[in-house]
């Protein structure tokens, strides 16, 4: 299994758009992501980058597995 490192907020909107998501869009207090039916939260953004803990919760709602998740290059 590949490991993961921290990410940019720039970096996972990025990568996500590649896995076939669209957005961000406006909500709420947060932006989300929408891909078909799923539609996901993403962070707002802050100084620091994405931690790993919170990327592998994010990947887990969005249904992308880490293999899937390495192959798309930033």
């Amino acid at each position: 299994m590949p490991r993961l490192t921290s990410i940019s907020r720039r970096d996972l909107v990025r990568r996500l758009r590649k896995l076939g998501f669209d957005g961000p869009y406006t909500g709420g207090r947060h932006e989300f992501m929408i891909c078909g039916t799923r539609r996901l939260i993403i962070p707002n953004p802050h100084r620091k980058g994405i931690s790993v803990d919170l990327l592998t919760r994010i990947l887990r709602q969005a249904g992308v597995s880490r293999d899937k998740w390495a192959t798309t290059k930033r």
